[in-house]
């Protein structure tokens, strides 16, 4: 069985962590009406795809 030979220190550790972070889901507006969505998605609150509608939806 593989065995380390010695201690891994805090700065290897660190360093091998630093790409662990969340990143923040990338939002673009919408072309139609302006609300924030992720990219290549239906917008929820127009129905607008692409410039043009792709669903129709109801406004309460």
């Amino acid at each position: 069985m593989a065995v380390p030979q010695e201690k891994t220190s805090k700065r290897r550790r660190n360093q091998r962590r630093s790409h662990h972070a969340l990143k923040a889901p990338t939002m673009i507006g919408c072309g139609n009406c302006g609300a924030l969505i992720a990219p290549h998605r239906i917008c929820p609150e127009c129905g607008h795809f692409k410039g043009r509608e792709v669903i129709e939806v109801e406004n309460y």
